[in-house]
């Protein structure tokens, strides 16, 4: 028993070391290959995402389908990212954050292809639901891998700014959709649309040869030769591009409550997936869900449907319903920038609070000018629905960073995950309920917005912990 305690002891001592030397290490060239590599395949988890919306009316067209079949195809992709989400989280921890990543991709990439050679509605609807396995998981262990290779101090502007890849893969979506629709056929557009959205298995080639595993998931799993060895290359990159040593800036200057000021343990202990419902973490699993869900209950829900109330509401042209679409997603990809610059000194819960506020005024300002008669205007629709999806959007990349950083290593991944189904419950749900207001009124469709985020606001303001330049290691003990 002695031998085996002594031995226990030096695997935490070493565990502990290895951990405050990660921690101490700043941004380098090493973290840019890893985000490059992360990125990449986040870009065309949104390009693939998309897709479909894109070229709908071509793939209708091709197949003779209804509006109502129609969007069942768009709602399989979304099922399938919600099972795939808890199916991955599920293993996720026994297989590590690399290898899920990988994984994925290759369920993204063999799954395009497939489509792009579906030969009826129902082929095409049940292979979107086994991409949306893939699609559900890549993002999530993403946001988490690359959240357990930066320092605390850096952790938010990196993990943030590196989710710029979706909004950006969206664009890439409808610049493409829009060339293939213009150069050949609707039928030959679907389809290329769909093989090119198989590049991520090009991607997964190059993260199994370039993207490492998380030197924290290493650790956890006793390969402490492995995680030196990662270590050891981020300290050699952070110092060949001559960075300054960290270690005296690097203490955290937000500590959460009840968390210890000393030096806090590496996570050793084995996964218990009901610990997230757990005395200890069932408020912050709450938080996360509820995050999760009214988020993007909003977002896709508004995005779906804003260039219909566009086009039917106030008379625009599709055109121009697409490039008003597209001035929200410029917009919100230069606030995504302003959080992503400041959210390690203003704080996570701050930007959350901020980007609620911001989108119910928007949901209210709509209600408003619908119920007085003054929502007939590209212009005030702009303002009410565009400020909505403006607010929700700047918070959209910190809801992957934040659900990342709320949980310990052991659990991280699984957590991460299971929150993300509920981006999936929730897009399915969205156009379903949005659709069937409708007739009933703009004013209720917004009014439905409103709702929803101030469960969002009210639940974060009561339960929502701040993680700003907090060690993981710290968040969790």
């Amino acid at each position: 028993m002695a031998v085996t305690d002594a031995q226990n002891a030096r695997q935490t001592a070493q565990a502990d070391q290895l951990v405050k030397r990660l921690d101490q290490v700043p941004v380098s060239r090493f973290h840019a290959r890893v985000v490059g590599t992360l990125g990449a395949g986040t870009f065309f988890d949104a390009f693939d995402i998309v897709s479909i919306a894109t070229v709908l009316s071509a793939i209708s067209a091709t197949y003779g389908l209804s509006p109502s079949r129609a969007g069942l195809l768009v709602s399989a992709g979304f099922l399938g990212q919600a099972l795939g989400a808890i199916g991955f989280g599920l293993v996720s921890e026994r297989l590590g954050r690399r290898r899920v990543f990988i994984v994925a991709l290759v369920v993204m990439g063999v799954f395009a292809l497939i489509s792009a050679a579906s030969w009826n509605s129902t082929s095409l609807g049940a292979l979107r639901l086994v991409q949306g396995f893939g699609l559900g998981a890549e993002v999530p262990v993403a946001s988490a891998l690359l959240g357990e290779f930066v320092a605390a101090r850096q952790r938010g502007r990196v993990t943030v700014l590196y989710k710029l890849a979706s909004p950006l893969g969206n664009l890439a979506t409808s610049l493409t959709a829009a060339a293939l629709l213009a150069s050949t056929s609707p039928e030959n557009a679907w389809r290329l649309l769909f093989a090119i959205g198989g590049a991520p298995l090009l991607i997964a080639l190059v993260a199994w040869r370039l993207l490492p595993e998380s030197p924290r998931v290493l650790i956890r799993q006793g390969r402490f030769a492995e995680a030196e060895r990662i270590v050891t290359a981020m300290e050699a990159a952070a110092d060949s591009a001559g960075a300054p040593d960290s270690a005296s800036d690097s203490a955290p200057d937000n500590t959460p409550a009840g968390a210890s000021d000393s030096t806090p343990s590496a996570d050793l202990a084995s996964t218990r997936h009901a610990e997230l419902l757990s005395p200890r973490y069932r408020r912050r699993t709450l938080t996360a869900w509820v995050l999760w869900f009214t988020v993007f209950f909003t977002l896709l829900g508004g995005t779906a449907w804003m260039p219909s109330l566009y086009v039917k509401r106030v008379g625009v042209s599709p055109s121009t319903a697409a490039l008003l679409s597209g001035a929200v997603t410029l917009a919100a990809i230069a606030l995504i920038i302003v959080v992503g610059a400041t959210v390690d000194r203003v704080g996570r819960r701050r930007w959350f609070l901020t980007g609620y506020a911001i989108s119910l005024a928007g949901a209210l300002l709509a209600v408003v000018l619908a119920v007085t008669g003054n929502l007939h205007t590209w212009p005030a629709l702009l303002a009410g629905g565009g400020l909505m999806l403006l607010g929700v959007s700047s918070v959209d990349p910190l809801v992957y960073a934040y659900t990342a950083e709320i949980y310990p290593t052991r659990m991280r991944s699984w957590g991460t995950l299971s929150a993300s189904s509920w981006r999936g419950f929730a897009a399915v749900l969205a156009p379903t309920v949005i659709g069937t207001l409708v007739d009933h009124g703009i004013a209720t469709v917004f009014a439905l917005f409103a709702a929803v985020l101030v469960i969002g606001l009210v639940v974060t303001t009561v339960f929502g912990i701040e993680t700003k330049q907090a060690s993981l290691e710290e968040l969790s003990s």
